[in-house]
């Protein structure tokens, strides 16, 4: 780094005003920028003049053909890969769809010396679009800025000897899990197919097999990261601050183009959805606090426990997946579930992974208004009957909302899942939280005149949530990043340590703190 002086004015057409840079600018930049980069005032005065907005200028003169202005064919597209109809909606000055690492780098550069000389100008903010699952408006598309769209980055490549598999931060779920059930392989990853990697991974991560590996996050041995100004580096064991930072730390301090994960032999096992009436409710309260709480906890077990309301009613909705190869069906685990009667739906089978994580996002289609709300508890039969007496009492305001659907989940999240790796990520998750529930609240519905209603019915809910676990002294701080709401703060929920460190490493990799101020997407640290 050395001051980089830019002695000449440096005026930049933008939409709909003129950003100019000032005389004698002394910053501390980089000298020059990544390699095959013309001189950054050169890009600057290439940008003079051009529509779109000082940094999409500059990134189109960059990277040509790979930003896409409004109404464009690239624009267009990446705007309707989002999952939510929130984020669908978002219209940033220009889409960056880079295809290579370097580009990642070259974008980030631009984005961070003009960021930097325009003092974090509106629209020179930029936000990072994996699979953009995350269902809230600006969490991966920035309105009036820059979206940078990785959908190229959807690389599979399997390691010789089948113990990492490396997989691209564009790519869904959907994308990588055919291809491992091909070779009998699997990776601890997303259970909803359209879920991207990028997200869930640095948000931490539940997986089939957190019983037996942990978080996502835990299983990932390596990360190819752009820093701030393009830097590329990988980060793993032997840089362990910014190793640990990136499980749990989101998008806070770079850009991941490549993750290099754990994977191990699998093959086909048994799973699918059972659907209940609402008045099997005790039985499945009991036979979840048995799971949840078992000593030992079966690793195998995977469960999703929800409650879900539509056309008028409710029904209960059991997820159930156990990874044990060879396929056990009807294991002793579930039967304390499998045997509640009546069933209105059952669709177990001995299947792949592909096929499981498929099934669950046909609950979900995109292109609606979505939202996400959580919370973490103490395990309780009585707690998770108060906390679902609570959402149907939100639920009463909003019922009639068109194409309303609305669902409470619980998941066991035992000391077997948190305790795998709490030394070596950002989660503050340790053995003395005890057997945990991982519960979400969610809604999609069909008109964004009824956003304002549903958001306040999902906070009635969250409040009386917190307040019963408070009453029966089994509250937890930790709140699931990959499922907050706005104005939850799930970074303060990994504990004031975790909080300081993850603060600390930004500083010491990102000392502009250019993923603090110019990505306010997602949750900031």
């Amino acid at each position: 780094m050395k001051l980089l002086q830019l002695q000449a004015s440096l005026a930049l057409a933008v939409l709909p005003f003129v950003l100019t840079l000032p005389q004698n600018i002394d910053l501390p930049l980089p000298s020059s920028p990544p390699p095959g980069l013309p001189p950054l005032a050169e890009i600057l005065a290439k940008a003079r003049g051009a529509p779109g907005g000082a940094c999409c200028a500059a990134l189109s003169f960059v990277l040509g053909p790979k930003v896409g202005f409004p109404l464009s064919v690239n624009y267009i597209g990446t705007s309707a890969s989002f999952w939510s109809q929130q984020e669908q909606t978002v219209t940033p000055n220009c889409v960056v769809q880079p295809l290579s690492t370097r580009d990642v780098s070259a974008a980030i550069y631009v984005l961070s010396v003009v960021n930097n000389l325009t003092s974090f100008s509106n629209e020179c903010k930029f936000a990072i679009k994996g699979g953009g699952h995350t269902p809230q408006r600006g969490a991966a598309n920035q309105p009036g800025g820059v979206t940078i769209d990785l959908g190229a980055f959807k690389q599979v490549k399997v390691s010789p000897d089948r113990k990492i598999t490396s997989i691209g931060p564009g790519s869904r779920w959907g994308d990588i899990y055919p291809r491992l059930d091909a070779q009998n392989l699997a990776i601890p990853g997303g259970r909803v197919a359209p879920v991207g990697v990028g997200g869930l991974v640095t948000g931490g991560g539940v997986s089939f097999f957190s019983g037996r590996f942990g978080f996502v996050c835990d299983n990932v041995v390596n990360y190819e990261l752009v820093l701030p100004y393009g830097k590329v580096v990988n980060v793993n064991a032997s840089t362990p601050d910014l190793f640990k930072a990136l499980k749990g730390g989101s998008n806070n301090f770079g850009v991941v183009t490549r993750f290099d994960m754990k994977s191990f032999d699998s093959g086909k096992f048994w799973g699918g959805f059972v659907v209940y009436p609402l008045s099997t409710m005790p039985q499945h309260v009991s036979a979840f606090v048995g799971l949840a709480g078992a000593q030992p906890y079966d690793p195998f077990a995977a469960l999703i426990h929800s409650y879900g309301y539509t056309a008028g009613s409710w029904s209960i909705a059991n997820n159930y997946e156990y990874t044990k190869v060879p396929a056990q069906p009807y294991p002793p685990t579930f039967k304390p579930f499998t045997d509640i009667q009546p069933q209105f739906l059952n669709t177990m089978r001995v299947s792949n992974l592909t096929d499981f994580t498929v099934e669950i996002a046909a609950t979900s289609p995109p292109g609606r208004r979505q939202l996400f709300i959580t919370l973490t508890h103490g395990l309780s039969g009585p707690l998770i009957t108060q906390i679902f007496k609570a959402a149907d009492a939100a639920l009463q305001p909003i019922k009639l909302a068109l194409g309303l659907v609305y669902s409470l989940s619980y998941q066991p999240l035992p000391t077997e899942i948190t305790t795998k790796a709490s030394n070596t990520n950002s989660l503050g998750l340790d053995a003395s939280d005890g057997n945990l529930v991982l519960t979400l609240l969610g809604a999609q519905w069909t008109l964004a005149t009824d956003d304002a209603a549903i958001t306040a019915a999902a906070n009635k809910w969250l409040a009386a949530a917190k307040a019963a676990a408070a009453k029966a002294g089994l509250v937890n701080e930790f709140v699931y990043l990959n499922y907050a709401a706005p104005g939850q703060d799930p970074i303060s929920g990994y504990g004031a340590a975790n909080k300081a460190n993850l603060r600390s490493v930004s500083q010491k990799y990102d000392p502009d703190q250019i993923f603090q101020k110019a990505v306010p997407g997602a949750f900031k640290l």
